[in-house]
């Protein structure tokens, strides 16, 4: 694995790159995750294959050097990556927010993109989450105290005490403007128009246990906005899949780039 730094239009962006085949996954991280949140998950996928896990501007390392911390700029990182790697074709594999970004990108119709892996996605339509929550889920990434709290909400019961640790080091370590854009504007953006019409292949990973993107509203959601999507649902993890259940991404993963051979 080779840990580059790329230079964005907006933002210095750290990211591990492993693997030379082509299609290439591009992975997308949640608010307060890194790309090291992937690593579960690349660790199961073929050595071959081009893995590349993104710290979105404000995580891991990354920094907005435009100031800009919103959805449109992350998916601006992503294309600048592609084009500075070099990358013809690739499968977006995105995590909550990094979810958006990732349909964000499909919206655009992106050069060279071949399809998605969505992994407990944020919606593509405004999450109905009332202010003063918005508001204490930004607080409770202020401290350790208030990450171990989120985790309550955020992790099942199957995410071990190593990875709990790491959760509460990436959240902490967030730029304070990266923290805020995700609950003050980037969960009530709607993008689900320029989904209409997407006609790559999708497939969706959501989890029987979570809290925060709730199986029950989301299956429903993109069965109307992705009507073609593929969708299965994980039946131990919570929130963060990719963390507490990365056989079920890695299948995913695999499945889609099944359909692209």
């Amino acid at each position: 694995m080779t840990t580059r730094t790329i230079q964005t239009r907006g933002a210095e962006i750290v990211l591990d790159d492993t693997g030379e085949a082509e299609p290439a996954l591009i992975f997308l991280h949640y608010w307060g995750g890194s790309a090291r949140t992937w690593s579960p998950v690349v660790a199961r996928l073929p050595d071959g294959a081009r893995k590349v896990a993104i710290n979105q501007r404000g995580w891991g390392g990354s920094r907005a050097t435009d100031g800009a911390y919103d959805l449109q700029a992350l998916g601006d990182d992503v294309m600048d990556i592609v084009e500075t790697l070099g990358i013809g074709r690739y499968v977006l594999v995105g995590h909550s927010m990094g979810g958006k970004v990732a349909q964000i990108l499909a919206g655009r119709r992106a050069r060279g993109l071949l399809g998605l892996v969505l992994v407990a996605p944020a919606p593509p339509t405004p999450m109905q989450v009332p202010s003063d929550v918005r508001t204490s889920m930004l607080a409770s990434y202020q401290s350790r105290e208030g990450v171990i709290a989120a985790l309550k909400v955020l992790a099942g019961p199957t995410l071990g005490d190593a990875q709990r640790e790491q959760v509460i080091e990436d959240t902490l370590r967030g730029d304070p403007d990266a923290k805020r854009s995700w609950p003050e504007s980037g969960m009530l953006v709607d993008i689900s128009g320029a989904l209409a019409g997407l006609d790559l292949p999708v497939e969706i990973v959501l989890a029987e246990h979570d809290q925060v993107e709730r199986e029950t509203v989301l299956r429903p959601l993109f069965s109307n906005h992705l009507p073609g999507a593929t969708i299965t649902t994980d039946p131990v993890a919570g929130h963060l899949v990719p963390l507490e259940a990365p056989q079920a991404v890695a299948a995913a993963c695999a499945r889609l780039l099944a359909r692209l051979h």
